[in-house]
C-alpha cells in the first residue's frame, strides 16, 4: 500500500492496530527549537530516530540521551536513536533549529529497558555490485547487535551506492510463519537525492500472476504485509529508505526467496552476509 507524502501534523502515519500492517507503527514528527513531542504506546515498543536535527529523549522523565548528528538530510552523517520500551512515556525535545524525527514501532507486549544507539553502535553492511546493479549499504540501528535487548522490532536505513539500480533482490517475502519463512510486517519511508527523484516499488502477491508497480517519491510511505517486494530506483537518483520490521512471533527475519531468483544469493556479492544481519 502506497501512502503519498502529506502533512501528518505529527500524527501517526501508521497507527497502532493498522489494518494493513498491524505489527508496525510509524510517525514522522517535525519540531522547532525548544518544542516537545510526547507519546506513549500501549502494546508497542518503539525507537526514536532523528532523520535530521538533534533531540533529547526522555523515557519516564529520565533523560536517556541526546541523539542526532545530521543537519542537511539523511545522507549527512550517521543515524542515532533511542529504544523506548512498551508502555513507557517518551518526551522528545528539539535541541537544534529544527528536527525531523522518525518514530518506528513494533507490536510487543513486554516492557524491557530503554537505551541509546549512538553513531559508534551502528552496524553497517555494504553488499552488491555495480555489475549486478545492486550496490547498496544498510545501516542497522536496531539490528543483530541489539539481540536480547529488543522484543520484535528491527530498524535500519538502506542507501544506494551510486545512482539507479535495484534493491530488495533476490525478490523475497516474509508473509507467514512456516519452515524457512517468518511473518514480518514492513514499513518504508523513502527519500531521494535529488529530491525530485523516484523509484518503482513492486509488489507481487502470487508467483503465478503479475504484480503491481507503485511510483514512490520523496516522502512516500509504503506498507508491506504480503508478497515479493523489490524496488528499482530511477537512473540519476540516489535512494534511501527508512525500514521498520515487526515480527509476529520472533524478531529474527527469515525471508522466503522467490524460486526464479533465489540463485542470486550466490551471484550477488555479499548477499548472504547482508541477510544474516537481520537474524
Amino acid at each position: 500500500m502506497h501512502i503519498e507524502p502529506f502533512d501528518n501534523q505529527n500524527q501517526p502515519i501508521v497507527d497502532v492496530g493498522n489494518d494493513r500492517v498491524p505489527l508496525n507503527y510509524f510517525n514522522i514528527v517535525k519540531l522547532r527549537h525548544g518544542e516537545h513531542y510526547s507519546y506513549q504506546l500501549s502494546g508497542y515498543e518503539s525507537c526514536v530516530v532523528p532523520a535530521t536535527g538533534r533531540v533529547s529523549v526522555k523515557v519516564e522523565n529520565k533523560e536517556i540521551a541526546e541523539v542526532g548528528l545530521r543537519t542537511e538530510d539523511v545522507w549527512d552523517g550517521e543515524p542515532e536513536g533511542v529504544y523506548v520500551p512498551t508502555g513507557l512515556s517518551c518526551i522528545v525535545e528539539c535541541l537544534s533549529e529544527t528536527a525531523e524525527v522518525f518514530v518506528a514501532g513494533a507490536k510487543f507486549d513486554q516492557t524491557l529497558a530503554p537505551f541509546a544507539v549512538l553513531a559508534d553502535d551502528i552496524d553497517m553492511v555494504q553488499y552488491g555490485s555495480d555489475d549486478t546493479k545492486t550496490h547498496r549499504k544498510i545501516k542497522h540501528i536496531l539490528g543483530q547487535k541489539q539481540h536480547g535487548l529488543v522484543g520484535r522490532l528491527l530498524v535500519s536505513e538502506l542507501f544506494t551506492v551510486g545512482a539507479g539500480g535495484w534493491s530488495g533482490f533476490p525478490s523475497h517475502k516474509h508473509s507467514v510463519d512456516r519452515a524457512g519463512e517468518t511473518k514480518h510486517d514492513e514499513t518504508y519511508n523513502f527519500r531521494f537525492k535529488p529530491n525530485d527523484g523516484g523509484a518503482l516499488q513492486l509488489l507481487q502477491r502470487s508467483d503465478s500472476e503479475p504484480g503491481e508497480a507503485f511510483h514512490v517519491v520523496d516522502g512516500s510511505t509504503f506498507l508491506i504485509d504480503d508478497g515479493y517486494h523489490p524496488c528499482c530506483v530511477f537512473p540519476g537518483c540516489e535512494m534511501y529508505y527508512f525500514t521498520i520490521l515487526g515480527g509476529a512471533t520472533t524478531r529474527g527475519l527469515s525471508p522466503y526467496f522467490q524460486p526464479a531468483y533465489a540463485g542470486q544469493l550466490e551471484t550477488i556479492p555479499g548477499m548472504k552476509a547482508m541477510w544474516s544481519k537481520f537474524k
